[in-house]
């Protein structure tokens, strides 16, 4: 008979403060968060490196804590055992209604029309779930989702790591974004390379920016780039005053921008194809109840593309 596996000499507890000092940045605001004395939470993180005969941070008075390599590491995978032990503890105890905080993440240009249907729909059936949500480019996201900051995070399926799963949200098509007083606003559908002497508007946000120029070299086109903004509501500002056009994705249903100038929404007349808006998350990463819970949900209630 094989001998039973000693227990952990650390604690979940340890861990929670640890995650919580890596997060806040500095012992005292650790303290703050967990309304607990600072004393505590130190003693707590020298027993966790004790236990792990490793230093997990770096101390120092006037510029906080700084993680270790160890600590780096160690971070991750903390995340990951107190989201199993919360989901164990839930199971154990038959389940009940869902609690707890979600992290979502969201592309800075979705998130006005894609998060608050999704938000809203799931908090009528779990509503004492809290989802914290933060908005950011791609690239940022997926870091944040591979170290276990976020559970699911909503992108475009450009440039995924491989090392994401994701599920299929729905499909929107490219468009051009003009001045309404542009010579071509009156068109149906506009050729990238009629623009292509014209000044543009580029959103800078990645991929937003990969993805619009893709397009322009697909079919041998080299635009004038003038602005570079990196929020989406600037970029449609500067097309409203006719500083330029824009390769954009996302359609809000307002034809205005916040100085109420009037921009137009025109087809690509070259055969570009749709994309898709996905819920990601990290394929090696066991989403918890909360996380398939808003998983089934998007599947079953996802939003329809804005127009």
């Amino acid at each position: 008979m094989s001998e039973p596996p000693a227990p952990p000499r650390f604690s979940l507890r340890q861990l929670a403060y640890f995650v919580a000092i890596a997060e806040a940045g500095t012992l005292t605001e650790a303290a703050e968060r967990l309304h607990i004395s600072q004393p505590a939470v130190s003693l707590a993180l020298n027993d966790l490196e004790r236990a792990l005969k490793v230093q997990l941070c770096v101390r120092r008075k006037a510029h906080g804590v700084t993680l270790t390599p160890s600590g780096t590491s160690l971070l991750v995978r903390a995340r990951r055992l107190l989201r199993e032990a919360e989901e164990l503890e839930a199971e154990a105890s038959g389940g009940g209604a869902l609690t707890g905080v979600l992290s979502l993440g969201c592309y800075v240009t979705l998130a006005p029309t894609v998060l608050p249907p999704l938000l809203q729909g799931f908090a009528s059936l779990h509503p004492e779930v809290t989802v914290d949500f933060a908005e950011d480019t791609q690239d940022v996201l997926q870091r944040r989702l591979l170290r276990g900051e976020l559970d699911l995070a909503v992108l475009y399926d450009m440039d995924l790591m491989p090392e994401m799963e994701r599920t299929v949200l729905f499909s929107v098509r490219p468009h051009i974004l003009l001045p309404a007083d542009h010579p071509m606003a009156g068109l149906t559908e506009v050729s990238l390379r009629a623009l292509e002497a014209e000044p543009m508007v580029l959103l800078d946000a990645a991929p937003s920016s990969h993805h619009a120029l893709s397009l322009f070299h697909r079919f041998g086109v080299t635009p004038r780039v003038r602005h570079r903004p990196t929020t989406f509501e600037t970029a449609r500002a500067l097309i409203g005053r006719g500083m330029g056009y824009g390769v954009l994705v996302q359609r809000p249903a307002n034809d205005r921008t916040y100085e109420g100038m009037h921009v137009v929404v025109k087809e690509i007349a070259e055969p570009v194809r749709e994309e898709a808006v996905v819920l990601a998350w990290p394929r090696s990463m066991r989403l918890n109840r909360r996380a398939q819970e808003f998983v089934g949900h998007c599947r079953r209630n996802g939003p329809a593309p804005a127009s």
